[in-house]
């Protein structure tokens, strides 16, 4: 019996491990096979390569806090275990706040702030009695005040696109097979019970199609979900299928003078800082968020829109880049990165290098919270049907799984969500309470 999983990004990437990995998957299915179909020519070309890769414990309206809090626990198991300061940059580090807004109020919970374009630093528990160590290469603001708003060991950095590799090249050993540039076009059931028996595949380079059996079906695609799931279940109807949109998102990757592999090594001693903020209204009045990663690296990024509209495959999002969006960032960078003026109070100097611009596309749902679930028969339209499936296992197995619409956490949350999705899909009780992430 196979499962087959639509969506070759970090989602994916981590259902495939943990249902391939012997230490982490059910015995009695370990020896199921694996495909992940990705639409793109270039694995992870999207959001899970070009996002920041700040993961948080505890920042989380609470019908996402276990899935979130075990995340972040699997983020550091899977580091002790696979070096992953090395491989994929892990570090833990700490959270700042830098108000340069007097007339800001503070507050919010949750994902308010993603409804309303404020700072995701308001879904933090609040600001930290603990001593404050202000990056040197945070630039000094006139007026600004910074203030801690994490704890010990709750927040963290990662390389997203490193640790997608190092997931693809640990499934890959481990058996799992990889089809891209590829499509799942449509899916077959059983004339006599409707359970889904295949799925038919379109290879996107020769236009060729061929079929897979399966009895699984996971649908992570971020934010191209929707469109997926009406092309597969046409009959659905609208209130039934999963409602997600998409948040656009420019970034810059930068290398600064005041932040050198030293700094990193030795004045933080190999932590991350994590710095968000708020812009008041006439310089742009949006959220910039900067984070120091492994390699002397400083990703910023923050500006976001829902009015871009989304490429038909991931790596189609670097024609559509707006410049004058980029030099708005760009100037950002400068303002808070920048080296400070002799008197302390303007910056006049542009020093720093840019690695890497992006713009990705994240999947946001209509509720603010990811779907990670398993859909129900009627929520699949007519014909279709993953009622129980009692094997020899004595368990239920088999079906249509969601994951998606994690929206700026999908880095966070991937490990978690990973590990609950192959619980599902193995058929035992999931490691943590997402009954509130439903469909």
């Amino acid at each position: 019996m196979a499962t087959v999983i639509i969506g070759g990004g970090i989602i994916g990437a981590s259902i495939a491990h943990y249902l391939s990995n012997p230490s982490s998957s059910s015995n009695a299915l370990q020896d199921h096979e694996i495909h992940v179909i990705e639409s793109s020519a270039h694995l992870f070309s999207g959001a899970s390569g070009y996002a920041a890769g700040f993961v948080a414990k505890d920042w989380f309206a609470p019908a996402l806090a276990p899935l979130g809090k075990l995340s972040y626990e699997l983020h550091k198991q899977l580091a002790a275990e696979y070096d992953g300061n090395r491989r994929w940059g892990y570090m833990t580090g700490t959270a700042l706040s830098l108000d340069v807004n007097p007339s800001s109020t503070n507050g919010g919970t949750g994902y308010d702030w993603l409804r309303d374009g404020s700072s995701r630093a308001l879904a933090a528990s609040g600001t930290k009695d603990v001593e404050l160590e202000t990056p040197e290469w945070l630039t000094k603001q006139k007026g600004g005040r910074v203030e801690v708003i994490s704890d010990e060991d709750t927040v963290g950095q990662v390389d997203p696109l490193r640790l997608c590799h190092f997931l693809h090249e640990t499934t890959t050993s481990q058996g799992v097979q990889w089809h891209h540039p590829a499509q799942v076009v449509s899916v077959t059931t059983d004339p006599t019970t409707n359970l889904i028996r295949s799925v038919t595949v379109l290879n996107s380079e020769n236009q060729t199609e061929y079929t897979i059996a399966c009895r699984n079906l996971v649908i992570c695609a971020g934010p191209w979900t929707s469109l997926v799931y009406k092309t597969l279940f046409p009959s659905a109807s609208a209130t039934d299928r999963p409602h997600i949109s998409s948040l656009a998102g420019y970034s810059l990757l930068i290398r600064s003078p005041r932040h050198s592999l030293l700094h990193e090594h030795d004045q933080y001693k190999g932590k991350s800082h994590a710095v968000f903020t708020t812009l008041p209204e006439d310089d742009g009045g949006f959220s910039p968020e900067i984070f120091s990663r492994e390699g002397a690296e400083i990703y910023i990024a923050g500006l976001n829109s829902t009015e871009i509209p989304l490429p038909t495959r991931a790596e189609g999002s670097k024609s559509i880049m707006d410049e004058q969006q980029m030099a708005k960032l760009r100037k950002v960078a400068v303002q808070f990165l920048g080296k400070l003026a002799e008197n302390e109070e303007t910056v006049n100097e542009d020093d720093l290098e840019v690695l890497r611009e992006g713009l990705c596309f994240r999947p946001v749902s209509s509720t603010g919270l990811p779907i990670v679930s398993r859909v129900r028969d009627e929520l699949l339209g007519d014909k279709i049907s993953v009622k129980s499936d009692h094997t020899a296992v004595g368990r239920e197995i088999g079906g249509v799984f969601i994951a998606t619409g994690h929206g700026p956490w999908g880095i966070s949350q991937s490990l978690g969500t990973g590990k609950v999705i192959a619980d599902m899909v193995d058929g035992i009780e999931p490691a943590v309470d997402v009954s509130g992430l439903s469909l």
